[in-house]
């Protein structure tokens, strides 16, 4: 068996190799039929224009062959790379300031201690990539700078693009349109998206929200993860790669959608809680095991189980949830 997967993170002591097998030999046989259809779609031109077939194709993954071109193309990424030539040098070029640098290089060892790439003895050390990105980014940015949780987004999309300005151009994509206002130092959207979590569980599930106000449990204590490093470190990461693929195609919503099926999947397990800790324990368990694991079935539910979502509800849900929010505050 493999310690270390494909993407260079060491699988923990207690993986279950065999339930695993059998579920990658079942998903190979996908993997595969899909590579031969998006190699059709891209015809080895690098472009796609959106449409009901490439929204359907991309729900049902993007092969890794692909994926960081698609990702660059549906987000927007590629035009802005395209529309500012040797912009991202420039940054790196440019000068700096020493308290984002500062940091950032704290981060940098923190930044998954358990992937083989990002070690210090590797070759190429993909902290050094990692790091540019971040300096570039914050001196890009300046409204955002650099806040914990950017490092582990950041990282992975180096691990699937390779490219370090490619990267840099996704990370914009994602924090300066896709994720409203995940990363500012206020942090807004980050907590007025966890707002709208809770109503929208009040809507479509709603014995665990009223479980969780029976023990005074905030929705932040459980799923501010989930949102701030969108699902990294808390699924299996070919599971996080389909979920990315929709992000990009689809918007924020994609969170949602996510979030909804886990507690909706894991409702009655969830209800079993007595007391405080116990319902965190509870969504700790809920993203580990073979339901999560199982990342083609478990996309095809995120589209079926919380039922419709529209943008439209979410943004009528943001818009009293963010005044919800800024009266707390």
């Amino acid at each position: 068996f493999c310690r270390v997967d494909p993407y260079g993170f060491e699988r923990p002591e207690d993986f279950d190799y065999a339930s695993y097998e059998a579920f990658f030999s079942r998903y190979l046989v996908v993997l595969t039929r899909r590579a031969i259809k998006w190699s059709k779609l891209l015809k080895g031109n690098n472009s796609i224009q959106k449409s009901l077939k490439v929204k359907r194709y991309i729900r049902k993954g993007i092969p890794n062959e692909h994926r960081a071109l698609v990702w660059m193309i549906v987000s927007g990424a590629q035009t802005n790379m395209e529309q500012n030539p040797g912009y991202y040098h420039r940054l790196l070029e440019g000068e700096k300031n020493a308290k984002l640098l500062e940091a950032i290089k704290t981060d940098m060892n923190r930044t998954f201690p358990d992937n083989v790439k990002f070690r210090k003895t590797a070759d190429p050390c993909l902290q050094h990539a990692l790091y540019n990105v971040l300096v570039a980014y914050g001196h890009h940015n300046k409204a955002v700078g650099y806040c914990q949780g950017m490092n582990f987004i950041a990282g992975y999309l180096i691990l699937i693009t390779k490219n370090e300005e490619e990267s840099f151009w996704l990370l914009d994509a994602l924090i300066g349109r896709i994720l409203p206002d995940y990363y500012s130092p206020a942090m807004l959207g980050l907590k007025t998206d966890q707002e709208v979590l809770g109503e929208l569980v009040k809507i479509k599930v709603p014995a665990v929200a009223e479980l969780m106000e029976r023990h005074g449990v905030m929705w932040t204590l459980v799923v501010s993860r989930w949102f701030i490093c969108l699902f990294i470190d808390i699924l299996p990461v070919e599971t996080v790669l389909r979920i990315w693929d929709c992000l990009f195609y689809e918007g924020s919503k994609i969170i949602f959608r996510v979030a909804l099926t886990l507690i909706k999947q894991n409702q009655a397990f969830i209800l079993e809680a007595t007391n405080f800790p116990d319902i965190c324990d509870k969504f700790k368990q809920i993203t580990k095991g073979t339901f999560v694991t199982e990342c083609h079935s478990f996309m095809q539910k995120i589209f079926t189980d919380p039922g419709g979502l529209s943008m439209a509800t979410i943004n009528k849900l943001r818009e009293t949830c963010r005044e919800k929010v800024l009266s707390q505050g």
